[in-house]
């Protein structure tokens, strides 16, 4: 219902808008105006601003130019003069982020950025522009990006803004809003209640089954493997089948069977492209209505059909429908199906392959620095000595170095290497973020990738290096001579406050658990004449985290 109302309130200022079609200046400011204002993405709507309303002045200048090129110029000039006036609004003393700096294209339009980071080099070239420019920089007409610990708590914490728009136009406009996409913090909160049992203490006793299924079945399947494989892919395989055990129930095998339909590859090849629409979220309304995005349409449908099978089959063990779909009874109200379908495929694609990623960057790092892995070694023989389960959790407190490699894993290469979109609740006025102001109608992110590699709050900061935590606890000294930074406020992996990331105890108790039992069981080495070096040069932006090049090991059991 709102949403019919927005449409036909657009149909009706436009239509207002027609009036002025004596005056072609007029018009164009009034269409810019509305642009402005409301972002309407109603077809019929933008036709008619952008179409009808050039057109009808073209009647005017049918006695000077004739029929035929009296509409081309009409719309020529029309756009031009729109155009122009967009531009001039962007880049002069009236906008509100004009005192902000930033690149003059990225000024004029969020394209710039889209083309920046077509390659998955994005947080590379943000990273460039914080070093150029400070703290803050604009990186759209109506976005900055922040480089300040400061601002992290204002930002994203609990008093903090809510999600921005760009969640939307990523997942391409879903019927029903994943939890990701919801910007009302008060729904965001109820919606999450399922997300945070699912996540429990209790719940995560019951998940660990099937991390032990799966990560026997990893650690055999890399035991018989010949010559050199790609470890990469292989936890690839893996998270994603433990995902679908977690999420669905069951109903993957990909470390057994490979990737025999395909899927793993599909959801590969779904991450390229989405950007486009994570910065230009008004284009998702013409990409799912278009032959536009097939590979993010294709995956979407994927999720979706296998959300709906699970949905209507109901549980055979506690799995994040369980929760989702309030089997357990928690909610006095169960959600309607396309809720629970919406939420699944979210968890689909969210969990699939982020862990992947960080225990392939913790493996890629440990064996490139072999001293590291060595003494990872030798805390996982102290822990779990042969014969001893390696699978069982009480020890991993204690394992203060595992937990190092893998926070300066997750340091280096954060999960969502430029951050969470936020914005001020539109109508709801300008916000404070610590000392910047981020007015109404604007959008800001803190770029976790350079967050985490300032030299202001970690010492090294471009270096693999896991000491760095064990001296921030005071179980080692820091280097003679040098200053030692390490400002754990800095470090948010999994994001911040009230929309952190809901997973993130699965994430590590699942990467724990596997490290601990592979590193007891196999040895490890890369192959010979490789430069991991180079993997440093493919790390990706695609939202998350992507690493398209091998982890190319030597494998080989334990004796």
């Amino acid at each position: 219902m709102l949403s019919s109302l927005w449409e036909e309130l657009h149909l009706f200022v436009a239509f207002s808008a027609l009036v002025l079609a004596a005056d072609p200046d007029a018009s164009t400011q009034v269409c810019h105006l509305i642009f402005k204002k409301w972002e309407p993405t109603y077809v019929p709507a933008v036709a008619l601003l952008l179409l009808l309303l050039p057109l009808s002045l073209s009647a005017l200048l049918i006695p000077h130019y004739g029929p035929l090129l009296a509409p081309l110029f009409a719309l020529a000039t029309y756009h031009t003069v729109l155009l122009t006036s967009i531009s001039l609004y962007r880049i002069l003393p009236w906008h509100p982020l004009y005192n902000y700096p930033g690149p003059f294209l990225a000024r004029l339009s969020k394209w710039w950025i889209v083309w920046k980071g077509r390659n998955g080099r994005q947080h590379f070239y943000m990273q460039e522009l914080h070093n150029l420019y400070g703290d803050i920089v604009r990186i759209g007409p109506n976005e900055v990006s922040i480089r300040d610990v400061g601002a992290v708590e204002p930002l994203m914490g609990t008093q903090g803004l809510p999600r921005g728009p760009s969640a939307g136009g990523q997942a391409l406009e879903p019927p029903v809003s994943g939890l990701i996409i919801i910007r009302d913090p008060v729904e965001h909160a109820r919606r999450r209640r399922p997300w945070a049992r699912a996540f429990s203490t209790a719940a995560l006793k019951e998940y660990e089954p099937v991390v032990v299924k799966r990560a026997t079945q990893l650690c055999e399947q890399l035991a018989v493997q010949k010559g050199s494989i790609d470890l990469a892919m292989w936890l690839s395989l893996f998270s994603y089948d433990v995902m679908g055990d977690i999420v669905f129930g069951g109903g993957s095998d990909l470390i057994v069977n490979g990737d025999s339909d395909g899927v793993w590859s599909m959801l590969q090849s779904a991450s390229g492209g989405q950007m486009a629409y994570y910065h230009a979220p008004w284009l998702a309304h013409y990409a799912k209505r278009l032959p536009m995005a097939p590979m993010i349409k294709k995956l979407r449908d994927f999720a979706t059909d296998r959300a709906a099978f699970r949905y209507k089959n109901g549980a055979k063990t506690k799995d994040l429908f369980y929760y989702l779909s309030n089997e357990d009874e928690a909610e006095k109200t169960s959600p309607d199906m396309g809720q629970v379908i919406s939420e699944g495929m979210l968890a689909t694609v969210a969990a699939s392959d982020t862990t992947a990623t960080v225990l392939g960057n913790t493996f890629w790092n440990i064996l490139r620095y072999p001293h590291y892995y060595k003494r990872l070694q030798a805390e996982v023989d102290k822990y779990y000595p042969a014969g001893e389960n390696a699978f069982d959790t009480k020890n991993h407190s204690k394992m203060v170095f595992l937990d190092a490699v893998l926070n300066e894993a997750l340091r280096l290469y954060p999960v969502i290497p430029s951050g969470s979109q936020r914005a001020p609740i539109p109508g709801k006025g300008d916000r404070l973020v610590g000392p910047y102001l981020i007015p109404d109608g604007t959008q800001a992110r803190v770029h976790f990738w350079s967050l985490q590699r300032d030299p202001r709050y970690f010492s090294q900061p471009e270096t693999y290096w896991p000491e760095r935590w064990l001296i921030a606890e005071g179980l080692e000294r820091a280097p003679e001579g040098e200053l030692f930074a390490h400002d754990a406020n800095a470090f948010i992996p999994f994001s911040f406050g009230p929309e952190n990331c809901v997973g993130k105890n699965l994430a590590q108790m699942e990467m724990r658990m596997v490290c601990c039992y592979l590193v007891q069981n196999l040895e490890f080495e890369l192959e010979k004449g490789w430069d991991p070096a180079g993997r440093e040069r493919a790390v990706e932006d695609q939202f998350v985290m992507r690493v398209r090049d091998p982890v190319p090991v030597v494998v080989r059991r334990r004796t």
